[in-house]
This record gives structure tokens, sequence and C-alpha cells, in this order.
């Protein structure tokens, strides 16, 4: 990437007037004819792609946020909270010079990326006054839209802002956490779900990200060194200095609790000051079973209690469990529909049970009964498949297997159910949705005429 073309956008706030001014919070700019636009509460995205060749360019401008007084530390803010949570960069920003306009001191800075094995440049750039910040992210992996990209950062100018004209938030006004990221583009159709009850899912880099209000839940990946056999205290630190304790500073009232039951439910929760925003944030940090952990952020802990109807101060070793179903029922929201362009490669789904029997009376080893299947859809072009089960089972030295197999089309008939053609004897139809781990999706599938205890089925991508 010429370094010319980043030194030629670098003097971005500057009023000019052009036709089709739009407004988007401090902002107003001229889109550029041919790209896509999306606008949501939080941030206004820009886009546009060469199908053929991959190219693209990516711009996200964000509305304002509280900041610090120094520029340069907003800068350093809003690359730690918001480009390397949206790329992997590897090194520092190339820092360009900065820019005085209208009031809003200019930082910004560029450095390479690479994310899925795409590489392109990253450019953050952040207008800073009266304590206030404005952030664009810029990603592109060629020079082909530099024209136009050049011409919609010059027709960006922010409403100025007097700093004698800015008053100090009261200390019970409510501060929303960073507003969400931009989804991340895996390949799949789907990145973003809207769920009747007001939460909004968006997949991330490292977490699903659920927010509704001033609440925020980071539904995390498994992250290695997060979980492993321990009593709850030491389990609950060690997930919270890898998961949760980068993004903080200045944590008080650190504390963590359990109740005593199969489940081990975990707990751990404090005050922390969120680098990104420099408000002060109350934390909630939470496992239980076989669930990942999830973090919860609001404003305060009584936010909190309105939210999830507990508080976590008062869990005991004896606490009633059904205390944390509404925590719990967070995981529910890692869900997101499904497309026909969606169904590539193969998805299996391995089962094994063993069963060690003894003789009642004398307690004799009598030998060892085993279960095994699996279950593999391999997706073709055209909405073609192919579909097979194999089952092993019986007593070590006489077992049997058996194995069924199908062809045929599949359809979409909504977002949220895949019907198939013929799978043993019959067309079914089945209720689907992906939920994401790092660098993955799962497929989860359940019958929709056998529904059964309601769990779905679900399916890995086979390598």
């Amino acid at each position: 990437m010429k370094k010319i073309m980043l030194l030629s956008i670098l003097f971005i706030f500057i009023e000019k007037i052009f036709a089709q001014i739009e407004t988007f919070d401090l902002a107003t700019f001229t889109p550029p004819k041919g790209w896509v636009k999306q606008q949501g509460k939080d941030a206004l995205q820009l886009s546009k792609q060469d199908t053929k060749t991959g190219n693209y360019c990516l711009i996200t401008l964000y509305k304002s946020l509280p900041g610090k007084a120094d520029a340069k530390e907003n800068f350093s803010m809003a690359w730690s909270s918001l480009v390397k949570e949206m790329v992997a960069v590897s090194v520092d920003p190339e820092m360009l010079p900065s820019a005085t306009e209208n009031g809003w001191e200019t930082q910004s800075g560029y450095a390479p990326f690479e994310s899925d094995g795409n590489k392109g440049i990253a450019m953050l750039v952040t207008a800073t006054a009266a304590e206030k910040m404005v952030n664009m992210i810029i990603l592109t992996n060629t020079e082909m839209y530099e024209k136009e990209m050049s011409a919609f950062i010059e027709s960006v100018s922010l409403k100025k802002t007097a700093v004698n004209k800015v008053k100090p938030i009261a200390k019970n006004v409510s501060i929303p956490p960073t507003p969400p990221l931009p989804a991340k583009k895996d390949g799949f159709v789907f990145t973003t779900s809207s769920f009747d009850d007001g939460w909004t899912s968006t997949m991330q880099e490292d977490w699903v990200e659920v927010t509704k209000g001033n609440i925020k839940v980071l539904l995390h990946y498994p992250k290695e060194g997060t979980i492993f056999p321990a009593d709850p205290e030491p389990l609950t630190k060690a997930a919270w200095n890898i998961l949760v304790a980068p993004r903080y500073k200045n944590l008080k009232d650190f504390k963590t609790t359990t109740i005593t039951n199969y489940e081990r439910p975990y707990l751990g929760f404090g005050y922390a000051t969120e680098i990104a925003s420099g408000n002060e944030m109350y934390i909630v940090l939470f496992r239980q079973g076989q669930t990942g952990w999830l973090e919860v952020m609001t404003t305060d802990k009584n936010s909190f209690i309105q939210q999830y109807k507990f508080d976590p101060e008062t869990i005991r070793w004896d606490s009633e469990t059904d205390l944390l179903n509404p925590l719990l029922a967070m995981s529910n929201y890692n869900k997101f529909a499904v497309a026909a362009s969606d169904f590539k490669g193969r998805w299996t789904n391995d089962f094994t049970g063993i069963q060690q029997l003894y003789q009642v009376y004398t307690g004799q080893y009598a030998g060892m009964n085993m279960s095994q299947s699996n279950e593999e859809y391999d997706f073709k072009a055209g909405n073609n498949y192919n579909w097979k089960l194999l089952a092993v089972n019986g007593m070590v030295g006489t077992m049997k297997y058996n194995q069924v197999k199908s062809s045929g089309n599949f359809t979409i008939p909504n977002n949220w159910q895949v019907k198939f053609s013929m799978i043993e004897n019959r067309a079914r139809t089945y209720h689907a949705f992906w939920s994401c781990i790092k660098g993955t999706r799962i497929l989860n599938l359940l019958d929709a005429d056998y529904p059964g205890s309601g769990i779905y089925t679900r399916y890995g991508k086979a390598k």
C-alpha cells in the first residue's frame, strides 16, 4: 500500500460542500456512489467489493464517545479496543502527522493485518475535542478504491464542539459500555441475529457479543488456560485474567463465589474501568456445566440485578441453582440463521457410549457393551447432498453394525429450517441454526416432526 495514499487522506475533517450530504451523529459526509451503506445505532459502515478479484474496502464511522482530553491517549485506547478486536495486527501502528480542524485534533495511524489468511491495511483515525472522540476505521486490501475512499474521507466534517460548552457528566447518569463492533465476516450469510425479546447478537473474533440497552454480554469462545480441574476461586481468577483483565484497569471489590452442586457454577464479579471508554463498569464472569464463560457488563450492580433478578453478593454455597437460570439462558443467544449458500463440505456428528458389566452376585467382570455412531452430511454444489449414518453396538467381540445412506437436494423454507428431500425413507424438515466458536461454526439440527426433548444434534466441519 502506497504511503502517499495514506498521507493523502490525513486531513479528513475539512468542511466542504457536496451534493447529497448526509448526517450521522456529529459527522456530515457524502457517501460514495455504488457503495453499500449499513447504518446502526452506534456505527455506520460503507463497503465496496469486487467479487471476482476479492478486492474490498470497508469504512466504519463510529458514533462519538466520551474520551480523554489527550488525543494520543484516545487513539491508543481506540487502537486496542477497536482495531485489535476487529483484525489481527502484529505491529504497532505507524503514525501520521496530527492535524487540527474545526476544533478537532486528529491522530491517524496504520498497520498491516492478517485475518483468516487475508492480508490488508488497517487504518484508524481518531478525532478529539472537548473530551469527546470520534473514530473511523478503514480496512482494505487494494488501492483500486483509493479515489472514492479519499473523496469520502475528505467530505467528512465534524460539528464544532467548544470546550467551554461541555458539561461534566453527572455520576448518576448511566453510560453504556463501548458500542458493539461490526460483526466479523466469515463467509456465512448471517453474522447478526435480532431476537424478539430485544437482544441482538453479533459474531466477533473471540466471542459472540449480545447487547440490549446498556447491557453487553460476551459469550467467550473456549480459550486455553480458562478451563481446568480446580477449586472455584483459582479457576475463576485464571479465566478473569485471560478473558476480562486485558480490557480493563483499576479493578476493585473483586470477589468469587460458587454453589455446591454437580454442575459447579462459577461466578467472579467486581468494578473496573473499561479502557476503551474510560467508564467504570460492573462486570460479572460466569460459567456453569458445559457452557463457556460469559461476561456481563453493566453500568452498575443495580442494572445487573434488575435484568438477572439476583445479587451476586448474596450467592452462597447452598443457594438455589435456579437463581442463575436467567444468566445461564444467555448462552442461547449464540444462534445465527441459515442460508443455502452456507451449506458446503462435510459436517459430522460422532457418538461413543461404553458400559462396563459385572455379575451382581459375584462381582466378576462380565464384559463391555459399546455403542458408536457416525452421522455425516456432505453438501455438494447445486443444493445437492449425500447423507449416511453408521451405527455399531453390542458386546465387544460380537458387535454388529448397520449403515444407511440417502442422497437428494435440500431447500431452505425459512431462515431457521432446512428441508431434505430424502433421509432414510422420507423427506425431513429440521429446525436449524449456526453457533460460533473460534475460527469456525457448528451446525445445529432438530427434527421438526419429532422434536423430543428439544435438544439439537450438533455437527462440526470435517477437515
